[in-house]
Formats: C-alpha cells, sequence, structure tokens
C-alpha cells in the first residue's frame, strides 16, 4: 500500500525543484516509517515488559540506553556511510557507492572486539544508579545480551546506509517491517513462555530484538546483492579493501561517533537522575521516555533524508537545493510534530494507563509505585510537546550539517548541548531539589535554546565552502 501511494504522489519525474517537500518525502517517508516500525520494535517490548512490573521496564529502558551510548560511537561512524554513498551518487561515480559501503561492513566487523570490551563499562554505570536488587539484575541481564549480539546490531546499523544513500529507503522501510513483525511475535513467546518455550522475561524480551534485527538485516543484504543492485553499482565486485575510502569514513565519521556516543551519555545520565530519585520518579520519566522515543525516533528518518539529499547536492555542486530540501525537512518535521503534541497534550492519561502493570500478574508494590507515579508521568508528558517541536530544529539542522561534511562542528554543539541539559538537571534536582516533574521543566527550558546555534550555523552558509571548493576545482 505504501508503494502505491509513493509511486502515484512521489515520482521524482513531477517534481518542480530538487529539494522541494515531495522530494524530500521520497526519501523521508520511507526511512520516517521504517525508524517508526523500530521504535514500534522497542516500544512493545517494553509494553510486555511492563505488564510483569516498573522493575523490568525500568531495567529495559536503563540497559537499553546504556547498551546505544556504548555502541553509538561505532554506529555513529559508520553512519557517515550514507553522506559518502550520496555525494558520489551526485558526483556520478556509481561503482564506488557500493564501495564505500563494504568499507563500512568492514568497519562494523572490525569494531566488534572494541565493542565487547566496553561491557565492564556498562556495568559499572548501573552499579552507580543505586537501583533495587530486582531492577539491577533485569538490567544487567538484558544489558549483556544486547552487548554480546552486537556484531547483529552494529552491521545491522550499517546495513540501511546504502540505500538511504542513493535515496531508495523503501527497501529499508520493508525490511524494519518484516523485522518488526519477527521481533513482536519472538518477544511475546519468549517472554511470556508458551507450550514447549519458557517464559524469559526480561532475557526474552533481548533475545526477541537481536532476532528481529538479524531478519531485517538479511533482507537488507540479499537485495545489496541483487540483480538490479548489481547491474547498477556493480556491488558483487566491491569487495576490495580500499583505504582511501576506509580514511575518508574514518575521518568524517569518528566526529559523528564521538558526538553521538556523547550525545547518548547525556541521555543515559539523564535517564540514571531521574531513576535515583526514587520507584515512582523512574516509573514516571520511563513512561514519558518511551513516549518521547515514539515522537522522536521517526524523526530520525528525516535526519537520514536531509543528511542523503543535502550529500547528494553538494556531490552535484548544487548549494541552492541543498537549502532547500532543509526548509522542506522542517516543514515536514513540524506537521509531525504537531500530531504528536496533541496527543500529548489532550491524552497524556490514555497514554500513561498503557503501561500498567497487569493486576494478575504485577505485585501490591508494584501497582502502588505505577499509581504514586501517574500523575507525574500527566504532567511530564504535558510538557514534552514543546520539547518535540525543538527536537525537529535539531535533527534537520544537524543532519544537512552532516550531509555537507560539517561533522566537528555538529560534534562540538550536540555534544555541549546535551551535557549542559544533564547538568541543568542536577542542578535543579539534585542542588535546588525541586519534584521530579519540575526538573523536567528546566530540561526542556535549557534544551529549547540549542536550535538558535544550528539555525545561526546554517544561516552562515559556512557549510557551502564544500561546494565551492568542488566548485573551483572543476574550474
Amino acid at each position: 500500500m505504501v508503494d502505491a501511494i509513493l509511486n502515484k504522489f512521489y515520482r521524482p519525474s513531477k517534481f518542480k525543484k530538487n529539494g522541494d517537500v515531495k522530494d524530500v518525502l521520497v526519501v523521508a517517508l520511507p526511512m520516517l516509517m521504517s525508524m517508526s516500525f523500530d521504535t514500534i520494535m522497542t516500544f512493545i517490548d517494553r509494553l510486555f515488559l511492563s505488564k510483569l512490573g516498573p522493575a523490568e521496564m525500568n531495567a529495559a529502558l536503563g540497559a537499553g540506553a546504556v547498551q546505544l551510548a556504548l555502541t553509538m560511537f561505532f554506529t555513529g561512524a559508520i553512519s557517515y556511510t550514507t553522506a559518502m554513498v550520496a555525494q558520489r551518487l551526485g558526483g556520478k561515480k556509481r561503482w564506488d557507492c557500493a564501495r564505500v559501503f563494504m568499507q563500512a561492513v568492514y568497519l562494523s566487523l572490525v569494531s566488534v572486539p572494541l565493542l565487547y570490551l566496553t561491557i565492564p563499562l556498562g556495568h559499572l554505570a548501573f552499579g552507580m544508579e543505586h537501583l533495587p536488587a530486582d531492577q539491577l539484575q533485569y538490567q544487567k541481564t538484558y544489558f549483556n545480551i544486547l552487548m554480546f549480539g552486537g556484531i547483529i546490531n552494529l552491521v545491522r546499523n550499517a546495513a540501511p546506509c546504502f540505500f538511504s544513500g542513493i535515496g531508495e529507503t523503501k527497501i529499508v522501510m520493508k525490511a524494519a517491517f518484516v523485522g518488526m513483525l519477527v521481533n513482536v511475535a519472538c518477544n511475546f513467546f519468549l517472554i511470556y513462555g508458551m507450550g514447549p518455550i519458557p517464559a524469559l522475561g526480561v532475557a526474552g524480551a533481548a533475545y526477541g530484538t537481536l532476532i528481529g534485527n538479524l531478519v531485517s538485516t538479511v533482507i537488507l543484504f540479499a537485495k545489496f546483492f541483487g540483480k538490479n543492485c548489481h547491474d547498477r553499482f556493480r556491488t558483487r565486485y566491491a569487495f576490495a579493501f580500499s583505504w582511501p575510502l576506509t580514511k575518508e569514513l574514518l575521518q568524517k565519521g569518528i566526529p559523528s561517533g564521538v558526538e553521538m556516543c556523547l550525545n547518548m551519555a547525556a541521555f543515559q545520565l539523564l535517564i540514571l537522575m531521574f531513576h535515583a530519585l526514587g520507584p515512582e520518579s523512574a516509573t514516571a520519566s520511563s513512561v514519558m521516555f518511551n513516549w518521547d522515543m515514539v515522537a522522536y525516533v521517526p524523526l530520525m528518518g528525516l535526519e537520514v533524508a536531509s543528511t542523503s539529499l543535502v550529500g547528494r547536492y553538494v556531490g552535484a555542486r548544487d548549494g541552492a537545493a541543498a537549502s532547500r530540501s532543509t526548509y522542506s525537512g522542517l516543514k515536514l518535521g513540524w506537521g509531525y510534530s504537531l500530531l504528536m503534541g496533541i496527543f500529548f497534550i489532550f491524552l497524556p492519561g490514555i497514554l500513561t494507563d498503557i503501561f500498567k502493570p497487569d493486576a494478575a500478574e504485577a505485585s501490591a508494590e508494584a501497582l502502588a509505585i505505577f499509581a504514586a507515579a501517574r500523575p507525574m508521568s500527566i504532567f511530564m508528558l504535558r510538557i514534552a510537546t514543546f520539547y518535540i517541536f525543538v527536537e525537529v530544529l535539531l535533527v534537520i539542522y544537524a543532519g544537512a550539517l552532516r550531509g555537507a561534511g560539517d561533522t566537528v562542528w555538529v560534534m562540538f554543539a550536540c555534544a555541549i548541548m546535551n551535557w549542559c541539559v544533564a547538568g541543568a538537571l542536577y542542578v535543579a534536582a539534585y542542588i535546588f531539589h525541586l519534584p521530579p516533574q519540575y526538573a523536567w521543566i528546566t530540561v526542556v527550558a535549557v534544551y529549547s535554546t540549542a536550535p538558535l546555534i544550528f539555525w545561526l550555523r546554517w544561516k552562515s552558509g559556512k557549510w557551502r565552502k564544500h561546494v565551492m571548493d568542488k566548485d573551483r576545482l572543476a574550474a
């Protein structure tokens, strides 16, 4: 059905200008849906676990955030593959597109042993949270399984980069959809158990995630080596190692990796500080961050589209189209955030109650914790409405600047912003001892100042030097 909609309304032959809303939609809509499927997959994991009790749900959020923080350096560095592929497509170097992607796969494989070495850091972080004994045990279990399955996660994050770089994101969407279905089915049976399958609880959620990711990765590689891609990009001849391409990927990708790692570490610190305020605060913030993920992760599809299109137009030396695609992405992002904002403002009670523990499965203590956290969660969700509008500016401008190769500036700006936000929460909650919901207002207020910096950087036009340099070389 989605294919029919795209083919009818968003054909490139109907474009009036490169970079207009339709141009962005062709790349962004499948990526937005792909990210949505990933969000649904994670959301359902935590929803299933919430029926067992708040400790299981909070453990999945805390462990998942630490796992992402430790993985983000590698996945962030490799994600620059999207921009490199797009730049070579724009520069009419099609055969190099597949070669760039294979270098990303090799880097993913080499990174696995390094990722394993970071596992003790995760355990150290958990020890600093002073968690209840049951949540700590669940958290370590979930974390260890995901980390030891790191080879699946790293290659899975590299796999979509080729297709997003060439602008053919529908296959990414289809692979994510199948992976989501597999994950949801596996989680249901593995978490609760059925017949000969034992109830594995938190461990089952982690195994289901890895199985779903593996299936979507296999689909993308099958497409990459298929006849259509091979005829256009010589994908079956792209296995040779290329130091120049690997060097460029490292030089431009490492700043992105450092940025994403620092950002995720700051986000994990937010979760840690909210959880350390007590089980009610932990539960309320977990509900709020789960719904924030629903609002935010699909926006990453727009970020990928922004990186891909700006990279392509920079490669083609078309700065005007790069600018248009960025502003078109903002329009689409605000439309989506408006829809989510309506739910956050008018239906926060319903959104919160979705995570209510099952009375037949959970203890009386768990039910009491949720009841105490419910008013706090409703308040935080309403405040998050403004937060998600701010996120649109950040993801679009950050994606555009990365596509233009301005990765070092984005790294510093994002890292400073996120750590200032974490510092603001510490001051509000631990120095001034504000209640968690009012400390959340402080977080949103500080976070909302960041878009001005990104807008000024884009407005300054310094990213255009990548276009102008190529113009001079061509002359």
